[in-house]
């Protein structure tokens, strides 16, 4: 058996095959993203939450997980070390999300790859291995078009009073937000990414406002101008996107690519489907 892991800094989603069978068996984690986690919390993750894929252990031969975070051999060993202790008996490959995305998409041609889930990152996909660039600074000092970009932009308008006041008056009641909350929440908590990103389902509910138009394209744009265009042939290749953000907002998304001369290839909400097809077409 192989299982496959695709792993944001939100959530896990794991693929398990079947013998003998087209079928598969999906389970979902909390996100292990090593920079977020020490090996200890990771472990605590997968024996709390892994339980139903712990009972494959004796019979799944190769693990292949890819996650956010995963872009050092240090990153690497942190994970691989966790897994081995649930799964101890099996071969256990780690890769970062980038790759993932590259194999999901891409598959054996060339183009760019884009994460747009919790955070954002981009690499270039040579038909073999990705080309990671400067980007993917986290949600302090990057994370352009993410859900924590869009999250802490949510916030500091409401906190500066920027929000229109109909959209202010439904985020007051939605969360019942204050400066000390905010601040605890973002500075003294563990996993303040995941925190900021969860405020887009707030920007669903109000997307076609003219607010939540306007944050969308600037947040999508910032990620244009500073992730895809850093590339200075990336209009000879398909820019393809993962993860949530991207899927939901897509139409915003192409709408921006478009205008701003990038072709847009495959966009996929969960590449765990892809990410398995492709692992097994090289067994």
């Amino acid at each position: 058996m192989i299982l496959v892991a695709d792993s944001g800094s939100s959530k896990t989603d794991w693929l398990l095959t079947v013998p003998n069978s087209t079928e598969t068996k999906q389970f979902r984690t909390a996100g292990l993203n090593p920079y977020f986690l020490s090996e200890k919390e990771i472990f605590k993750i997968l024996q709390d939450q892994g339980a139903e894929m712990a009972a494959y252990a004796n019979d799944i031969a190769e693990i292949y997980f890819f996650g956010a975070g995963c872009s050092s051999p240090d990153r690497h060993e942190i994970v691989s070390n966790a897994i081995s202790q649930l799964f101890p008996k099996s071969y256990i490959s780690v890769d970062s999300d980038l790759l993932g995305c590259a194999y999901a998409t891409c598959g054996h041609e060339k183009g760019l790859c884009c994460v747009l889930g919790t955070g954002s990152n981009i690499s270039f996909f040579d038909g073999e291995n990705i080309h990671e660039g400067k980007h993917g600074l986290g949600f302090v000092l990057g994370d352009e078009g993410g859900g924590s970009w869009f999250g802490k932009a949510l916030i500091t308008d409401f906190l500066y009073g920027k929000m229109p006041d109909d959209i202010c008056k439904q985020f007051a009641e939605a969360y019942q937000l204050d400066k000390e909350i905010v601040i605890k929440k973002v500075y003294q908590t563990a996993s303040a990414n995941s925190y900021l990103a969860s405020f887009t389902r707030f920007l669903s509910k109000i997307r076609s406002s003219e607010y939540g138009q306007s944050l969308l394209r600037a947040g999508l744009l910032e990620f244009v101008d500073t992730n895809i265009k850093s590339y200075p042939q990336y209009h000879n290749y398909k820019c393809h996107f993962v993860g949530s953000i991207a899927f939901v907002f897509a139409d915003e998304l192409k709408a921006v690519c478009k205008e701003q001369g990038v072709h847009v290839g495959k966009i996929i909400q969960q590449p765990i489907h892809d990410l398995l097809g492709f692992i097994l077409s090289r067994e």
